[in-house]
């Protein structure tokens, strides 16, 4: 008489209908009716390993980690622009779609792509479609990304869909590189400015108050007020700190709500030389996201939804709103955006040209590209202009702080000839 298979207990890995990732362990006769449990309870499996009892208070701290408001299960921008790229290459070549994602879990660069990329292609094997199994890490591909590989699935053009939106997120990439590449120089001159006259106030200057004191030197107002404030530095600095912390927390609370936060962003594209830049930025962003939903063949009012969700800034934001509203009602879109007052001037004109034309997508790509540019030059300029500035005030208020010693020394020295 044949014995029957003993129970066994089997680690799963599972994501619910919600999205989220889930463990535990489940006791069964095989991996199949492990899977087939998985399944019963609604989750979609992602893997069912068989272990011991080890396994067991593994599962529990991984079901709490899973809960935990944590954002390191999410894919990088960069680590998702490579897959992307990836896929598109081995989609083209005439890979078929399962066996290039098994390419891209096998050779995931870490643990953290390898689970994404894993749960992915079970969503794919258990007959999903490629965008509704993005839709399971909504923290790693955006609504954008998701909304491109649906209409591509629909038009029978996943390859080329990819490769476009590849070039696009390098292409941002690129761009915020160049935003922070350009900005590290100055911040490290200003850091090193401020270092440095906190450095003479509470460790210089204070080395030469008791040579005033036994003197009785009458000290000149500029070197009394430094002194006071070296003082004031180095017993309560702490407090200066705590104070820009609340200030700090204060502001970000505030730009939480809505009406500080549309407030904030509107006057921050109105200032006079960061407002320009901004809004060069946020019009290309725009402009990229339009015309590549457009050329991929997502539908006007899709598109402009989708934009209108990556957009950060809430000003920009409700001004695309009007505008989706707007061409909802048969209305021009150029017009609206021109009447919010947020867009440059050239893309309103390539906009109202591409419509006009009935070649949007293609004129807000060529936008885009020269918006990128345009924030190019305009960085380096910022950056021309920030590093001799910052550079002169350094110099400037050293220049004080020495010359107001030099001029108590001075005075040492006039009471020591009388």
């Amino acid at each position: 008489m044949a014995q029957a298979p003993s129970a066994a207990v089997f680690y799963f890995t599972a994501i619910t209908p919600a999205g989220q990732t889930i463990h535990g362990t489940v006791s069964a006769t095989s991996q199949n009716e492990a899977i087939a449990w998985i399944r019963d309870q609604g989750n979609l499996p992602v893997r069912a390993e068989a272990g011991g009892g080890h396994d067991r208070w593994r599962a529990r701290f991984l079901a709490l980690m899973a809960h935990l408001p944590l954002r390191g299960r999410d894919l990088r921008r960069t680590d998702v622009t490579y897959l992307t790229r990836e896929l598109s290459v081995m989609l083209a070549a005439g890979q078929d779609l399962d066996r290039a994602m098994r390419f891209l879990v096998e050779t995931a660069p870490n643990r953290r792509v390898r689970t994404v990329m894993d749960s992915v292609r079970a969503a794919l094997r258990d007959g999903r479609s490629l965008h509704a199994a993005l839709l399971h890490h909504p923290g790693s591909f955006p609504p954008l990304y998701a909304g491109l590989v649906r209409a591509a699935e629909a038009g029978g053009s996943l390859p080329a869909t990819l490769d476009h939106l590849a070039g696009m997120m390098e292409r941002e990439r690129g761009l915020v590189a160049t935003i922070q590449s350009a900005m590290i120089y100055p911040a490290m001159l200003m850091l090193a400015a401020i270092g440095s006259v906190v450095l003479l106030l509470t460790q210089v200057l204070p080395q030469f108050v008791p040579l005033f004191a036994e003197n009785n030197a009458t000290l000149p107002r500029s070197t009394r007020m430094l002194i006071a404030m070296g003082d004031w530095l180095e017993h309560d600095g702490a407090v200066l700190l705590a104070g820009a912390l609340c200030m700090v927390l204060l502001a970000r609370f505030l730009l939480k709500r809505r009406g500080p936060r549309l407030w904030a962003d509107r006057m921050w594209l109105r200032l006079p030389v960061m407002g320009t830049l901004a809004r060069e930025i946020t019009a290309a962003h725009f402009t990229r996201t339009l015309g590549t939903l457009l050329m991929n063949g997502v539908p006007l009012l899709a598109a402009l939804a989708i934009a209108h969700d990556v957009i950060g800034n809430r000003a920009v934001r409700q001004a695309v709103g009007r505008a989706t509203d707007t061409a909802r009602n048969g209305g021009v879109l150029s017009l609206t955006l021109a009447e919010s007052g947020l867009f440059p001037a050239r893309t309103v004109h390539l906009l109202r040209l591409g419509e006009d034309t009935a070649q949007l997508g293609p004129l807000a790509l060529r936008a885009a590209t020269i918006h990128e540019e345009q924030v190019r030059l305009r960085l380096q300029r910022l950056v021309a202009l920030l590093v001799p500035l910052i550079t002169i005030l350094m110099g400037a208020m050293i220049a004080g702080i020495v010359s107001s010693l030099l001029l108590a020394m001075l005075g040492l020295n006039d009471l020591a000839q009388q």
